[in-house]
């Protein structure tokens, strides 16, 4: 079985012992706001700030476009790889505002995670008509990664 399980999917971690629960789901809660008044259509930049300023309202604490170095052979390597959100030191969020989720959207949240050692992420596709019916994506490392070793994130 994968190290990573999609929490919305089943496997052996349930919802209700997930990882981080209370504060995922106050986040999905924002999310959901931002989009019930904003609706599918805009810009990732658009639902960002929208999601940036009710978490602002909410009191929950985020940081916004972290960059995300990887070392190798003891090199820190700028790669151009920013985290869109991340929630009080736990949770990386991922946004998105495409047609389909693909499987490349999945393995970059995951790699994120495993080069910071979080073991909690979300990605919200805001275009869907309704962000609840498949854009909403939880997912959860049930193993610290090999990855963390070799990365060097500027946050702690």
């Amino acid at each position: 079985m994968n190290a990573d399980k999609d929490l919305n999917r089943g496997g052996a971690e349930t919802r209700s012992n997930l990882l981080h629960k209370e504060l995922t789901e106050q986040i999905i809660g924002a999310a959901i706001e931002v989009h019930r008044l904003l609706g599918p259509g805009l810009l990732e930049s658009a639902y960002e700030e929208c999601l940036c300023h009710e978490l602002t309202l909410r009191k929950i604490p985020f940081q916004r476009q972290i960059p995300l170095p990887v070392e190798y052979k003891g090199v820190k390597l700028d790669c151009g790889y920013r985290i869109d959100l991340l929630i009080d030191e736990a949770v990386i969020v991922e946004l998105k505002c495409v047609e389909k989720l693909q499987p490349i959207h999945d393995a970059q949240l995951l790699t994120y995670m495993k080069l910071t050692g979080k073991t909690v992420g979300l990605i919200f596709n805001f275009y869907t008509d309704v962000l609840t019916r498949g854009g909403v994506i939880r997912k959860a490392l049930s193993q610290p990664s090999a990855l963390r070793a070799s990365a060097s994130p500027r946050f702690k």
